[in-house]
């Protein structure tokens, strides 16, 4: 899951033909260069024929979860651009996909060497990303207000869209949480994650690298992060596999699991802080059978989004999508585009509560593995969680 992903020639073009008589759309694998290592990152235009996004709307950017790359949002790209009517970007975190330091030694070439694989070095790397190569691509001469970003973030990538909208809410229009985890780095004693590692974390790095990379431990964990088998398939598996195969793979692992969590900004201490400053409007959409960042999680990230002062200024709204893991735009990419869409290209102040996010009630929608149902989460939902729930998911969230 953590090595160069060599398989896809960095100039190929994919094409995916969009549902519904649209024509093809083209997602293209790009190299931008940072800090003299070279991030690969996708980026896919609206259709043309159309205009170009240059609207309030803004780009929307998409940050994955762990351990994949920007492949993991193929299912979403196009009907997010089609539904949008937005340029969407993804990127691989460096370490992760595509994004390696040229010529990896297990840590000990030139150009890995005083790396961090952490928290606050894919934050960095994602604010330069906006800033150099987003809104020069997409910021209209004259303007007059400075183009944000739409951040829709999965796993880690919700950690990351949040610990953004604390670093430079600048740079941030809204934020999206599909089944963000709430912790990340484990800061494990002895060692700072900066590359070459000492021996004790290189052995143990190495040994739980080579069992999690494993086709069949890649196998199991999909069974877990997904609720529906039929979701994932051998191509995805090999795609993430093929990310593990380079030399920068274990010593990148090890420097992950000893790395600190980020650093928030302005006296936040922790997640749950960090939610409850915010300065933009926040949509949580949740898998509800996610087993890792179950649905007390989610409810709990509402109640810090919905405290008194934030709420007086910004949204906060929570669609809980039923049958669904731990990976939302992989598992029910069209249920969760038909949201995003209708969230995004909102233009009321606020996103307020009368903007309609589901036509019903309880709103089903037909993803090609089964049927998903989408319901909002209101308050009376967030106030009912029991004790254990509630103590449990705010420990975590810490």
């Amino acid at each position: 899951m953590f090595g160069p992903f060599e398989v896809i020639p960095i100039m190929m073009t994919y094409l995916l033909v969009a549902p519904n008589g649209l024509a093809a759309l083209q997602i293209v694998p790009k190299t931008w260069q940072y800090k003299n290592h070279p991030v690969g990152y996708e980026v896919i235009n609206p259709i043309e024929g159309m205009d170009n996004g240059s609207d309030n709307r803004g780009p929307i950017l998409l940050l994955n979860g762990f351990g994949v790359g920007s492949f993991h949002q193929h299912r979403l790209m196009p009907m997010l651009a089609r539904d949008t009517n937005s340029i969407v970007y993804g990127i691989d975190y460096l370490g992760q996909g595509r994004s390696w330091p040229k010529d990896c030694d297990d840590g000990m070439g030139e150009n890995e060497r005083g790396l961090i694989y952490s928290a606050d070095t894919w934050l960095e790397q994602i604010i330069n990303f906006i800033d150099n190569v987003i809104i020069p691509a997409n910021q209209i001469d004259n303007a007059s207000k400075k183009l944000k970003v739409h951040v829709v973030g999965n796993s880690v990538g919700g950690y990351l869209s949040v610990a953004l909208g604390n670093h430079r809410p600048d740079l941030v229009e809204t934020i999206s949480l599909l089944n963000a985890t709430p912790i990340w780095g484990l800061n494990l004693p002895g060692w700072d994650g900066k590359l070459p590692a000492p021996p004790l974390p290189k052995f143990v790095g190495r040994l739980l690298f080579d069992q999690i990379r494993d086709l069949n431990t890649i196998e199991k964990y999909l069974e877990v992060a997904y609720a529906n088998a039929d979701a994932f398939d051998e191509d995805l598996m090999a795609k993430i596999r093929a990310c593990t195969e380079g030399k920068g793979g274990h010593a990148a692992f090890a420097s992950i699991m000893w790395s600190p969590p980020v650093h928030f900004k302005n006296q936040v201490e922790g997640f749950s802080d960090a939610l409850s400053h915010l300065r933009c409007d926040t949509l949580l959409l949740f898998g509800a059978e996610d087993k890792w960042c179950t649905p007390s999680i989610g409810k709990n990230m509402m109640k810090s989004l919905n405290c008194k002062g934030r709420n007086e200024y910004f949204t906060q709204r929570y669609i809980e999508l039923s049958d669904v893991g731990h990976c939302p735009n992989h598992e029910a990419p069209k249920a969760v585009s038909d949201v995003l869409s209708k969230w995004i290209s909102s233009t009321e102040p606020r996103r307020k509560k009368t903007l309609q996010l589901l036509p019903d009630e309880e709103h089903i929608m037909t993803e090609p593995w089964g049927d998903i149902s989408l319901r909002e989460v209101d308050d009376e939902d967030i106030l009912s969680m029991n004790v254990v729930d509630t103590f449990l998911a705010q420990y975590i969230s810490k």
